[in-house]
């Protein structure tokens, strides 16, 4: 079980890399902004890619009607999803040293794994419920107001994942260094659970 435990320490605490590093990255390429503009996401709210990314998506989105960007205080996930990611991976970290020095069943962390799959597919439905009200909620006083060809109001949704064109704006959506991190320590608490099963069936054998 050494083995399994030390990599369930190691990929329970490489979540802890999203309080430093961005979750998700959303980038708008248009003839105006030929660099592009954009924001990169973390657990505790949004950052501009430069200094006044922020502050000039608001100014577009003002014309067509968007809401203004959330600060930190005016969405809950923000003071949220920080006390989840650090209790899922302190809470791993623990699973891990007690596999060392007690010997859990690695069936503890499976149930990790589980849970953190859930919590992570909550977290992307939430995110992408945010985007659908941010692209849809418009501002019926707006100073543009885009149709499409049967007179239905234009969705400014970004996309959750992948490339979509938005008027003359190429808006690209990607996970960050953040998402990888976590993945890959998801990745190494199976292979925890996969060598400590192992390890639990050739003792019994």
């Amino acid at each position: 079980m050494k083995s399994a435990s030390i990599l369930m320490i190691i990929g329970s605490a490489l979540l802890l890399g999203l309080f430093i590093f961005p979750l998700w990255s959303i980038t708008l390429e248009a003839p105006q902004y030929p660099s592009g503009i954009g924001m990169n996401i973390h657990l505790d709210g949004l950052v501009g890619k430069e200094k006044h990314d922020l502050q000039n998506i608001d100014g577009l989105n003002h014309y067509i009607g968007m809401s203004k960007l959330p600060k930190p205080n005016e969405m809950w996930e923000f003071s949220v999803f920080p006390m989840v990611v650090g209790g899922m991976a302190l809470f791993g970290i623990l699973l891990g040293f007690l596999g060392l020095f007690k010997g859990i069943s690695p069936k503890w962390f499976l149930g990790w794994l589980i849970l953190m799959v859930i919590l992570g597919v909550l977290g992307m439905y939430d995110f992408n419920a945010w985007m659908v009200d941010y692209g849809t909620n418009l501002d019926p006083k707006a100073i543009m107001k885009m149709t499409d060809a049967n007179g239905n109001p234009l969705s400014y949704k970004p996309p959750l994942f992948g490339t979509r064109h938005i008027l003359n704006f190429v808006a690209h959506s990607y996970p960050h260094t953040g998402a990888y991190m976590m993945g890959f320590g998801m990745f190494l608490t199976f292979i925890a659970y996969w060598l400590g099963n192992k390890k639990m069936k050739t003792v019994k054998a």
